[in-house]
């Protein structure tokens, strides 16, 4: 069985650190440019001033950490009157995917932001289509694409 919960940065540096160099390894597409650095401090930085959401999967046996879900929320430049939430980076390890942990995962989350009085959650991703697929079935819209070229040193 799976448990879905909401945690705090600080308290998942170590595990995260063990699932994210193979997660940029399957999605960074500057791979020679730009090395895996993550600002770990400003994770918990925006968690202590209430702007990262962070919901985990864990395996209920030994609650090894197996998936998370992690947004940025705040209001738009272009909307102040609303909180918007804007993924930063969702991951399942590969030997749990396949097994609707990411449909249940997002939903999850879905539903603690809906409680915190955030209005719209963006999720970006790298094209996949079994992932776009997921997003479809619980009413998330394509609304744009995003389109990347390396321009600096």
């Amino acid at each position: 069985m799976i448990i879905y919960r909401e945690e705090r940065a600080e308290d998942l540096v170590d595990e995260i650190k063990l699932h994210i160099h193979n997660h940029w390894e399957e999605v960074e597409q500057y791979k020679d440019k730009i090395k895996l650095n993550p600002d770990f401090n400003k994770y918990i930085e925006l968690d202590n001033l209430g702007m990262l959401h962070v919901v985990t999967a864990r395996r209920e046996q030994d609650l090894k950490l197996i998936g998370y879900f992690i947004s940025v929320i705040m209001p738009p430049l272009h909307h102040k009157d609303h909180l918007f939430a804007v993924s930063d980076i969702i991951y399942i390890a590969p030997e749990y995917r396949g097994k609707l942990l990411g449909l249940k995962l997002i939903k999850y989350t879905e539903k603690k932001l809906k409680e915190k009085g955030v209005s719209v959650l963006n999720i970006t991703m790298k094209t996949h289509a079994s992932f776009e697929k997921i997003l479809e079935r619980i009413d998330f819209n394509k609304q744009e694409i995003t389109y990347t070229k390396y321009i600096g040193v």
